[in-house]
């Protein structure tokens, strides 16, 4: 069974016939611009004669950079800017990213070759344990409306912008108003003061000691909503929802 999908960049002879590479667990793919019958060859000067290999672990793949001098980047296009980079030399490289993009530099250019590792397995049926349940890492309501203030202002990062900058207070009302004709700033600011708390970016109202001054409140609840998957593409829906559906 195949587990994992090579799409080679555009400047292969493969381009125009949309070959894409398949392995199955255990199987290596040499990717080059000189390589032996069966590899992927990259056609372009910039690109080691024997770059990098791809190998095939079940859900995961690793990546192997057998340049001697050019450090790669793997993207997880779908992360926020996630990336792990591999350094000249490393061997079997694991990569955790379900979608993801390697980029080589060569000569200027930015190469992109992408792989899939669609294939998931999951723990089946209960552990079997007795006891308490575990709690929630992070408890958030997804009918409430401080969740549309965080899916607001995580929006333009989950629409494919990784390094986007965060929407202003204003553009958050205006974004909010379809779903809830009330929003103001002052009510949107609450709630994102309230996210702060909730997600124990700060301490409650209730700590004797209020601690440090929490700069970069916005940036600091996109990204650990976006880490933690607290908010994904598919939740951008609350924007658009009857207001009736969406309450704080």
């Amino acid at each position: 069974m195949y587990s994992i999908i090579v799409v080679p960049p555009p400047t292969t002879e493969d381009a125009g016939t949309g070959t894409q590479y398949r392995l199955a667990p255990g199987e290596r793919l040499v990717f080059g611009r000189s390589v032996p019958g069966g590899g992927l060859r990259i056609g372009h000067d910039g690109v080691s004669r024997r770059a990098g290999e791809i190998a095939a672990h079940g859900t995961f793949w690793t990546l192997s950079n057998l340049s001697a001098h050019q450090t790669y980047v793997v993207e997880n296009p779908e992360g926020a800017g996630e990336h792990i980079k591999v350094a000249p030399g490393r061997l079997d490289a694991p990569v955790p990213f379900e979608f993801s993009r390697i980029v080589l530099p060569a000569a200027g250019d930015l190469l992109p070759v992408e792989v899939w590792a669609p294939r998931h397995d999951y723990l089946r049926g209960e552990d079997g344990t007795d006891g308490e349940p575990t709690a929630p890492a992070f408890s958030v309501d997804r009918t409430k409306r401080y969740f549309a203030v965080l899916a607001a202002l995580c929006e333009p990062r989950l629409r494919g912008a990784p390094h986007a900058p965060l929407p202003t207070m204003d553009q958050v009302v205006e974004r909010l108003r379809p779903a809830w004709p009330a929003a103001s700033r002052t009510s949107v600011q609450w709630n994102i003061d309230y996210l702060a708390v909730k997600l124990r970016l700060k301490p409650g109202p209730e700590t004797a000691e209020p601690g440090p001054r929490l700069n970069g409140k916005k940036e600091s609840l996109v990204s650990l909503a976006l880490r933690f998957d607290l908010v994904r593409e598919d939740d951008l829906v609350v924007l658009a929802a009857p207001s009736g559906q969406v309450r704080r």
